[in-house]
């Protein structure tokens, strides 16, 4: 039975943290699944690496727009692909992995953008296949309540104009 791990906050590394994870378990020759929820864009870090490096056991998947999503109104496209990635991974639990990083998908539950029963369902039931790490913002209570681990990831010291350093932060 596995556990589930969720990192939320307004501080920076939720996602961060779970790569680190995602590369440990790696290291034990564990099956990493990330299913990566409105994100879209092919340029970054964890996507690239597949090309770069020979991973047999890491897969990377995302349901998203290269755009950021409007979290207070989100539309009826970001919906979609928030709902196809849940279903996609329902869907991945088949393929028995060790570790499957469902990454912002607190964000997307804090949005409304799926029901939350349904994650937390999902949730438990995940739980009993992998170990689950979760990251994003605004994690409902509901998801903290389900996951086994809560770290909340505060900000102390940040520069004024934050800059998105490449192999830093994408």
């Amino acid at each position: 039975m596995g556990e589930i791990y969720l990192y939320t906050g307004t501080g920076a590394g939720k996602t961060t943290n779970a790569l680190g994870m995602a590369l440990r378990s790696l290291g034990h020759a564990r099956k990493v699944i990330i299913v990566q929820f409105m994100k879209g864009r092919k340029d970054i870090g964890e996507v690239k690496i597949k090309k770069v490096c020979k991973l047999e056991n890491y897969e990377i998947y995302q349901f998203g727009s290269k755009e950021f999503v409007n979290l207070k109104n989100p539309s009826e496209q970001d919906k979609m692909y928030a709902k196809k990635g849940l279903e996609f991974s329902k869907e991945m639990l088949e393929k028995k992995p060790e570790l499957l990083v469902l990454d912002e998908l607190n964000l997307v539950a804090g949005s409304k953008m799926i029901d939350e029963d349904e994650i937390v369902d999902f949730l438990k039931r995940a739980k009993k296949i992998c170990d689950v790490a979760i990251t994003g913002r605004y994690a409902p209570f509901s998801l903290m309540c389900v996951a086994d681990y809560v770290t909340l990831i505060t900000p102390i010291k940040m520069p004024d104009e934050i800059r998105a350093k490449k192999g830093i932060n994408y």
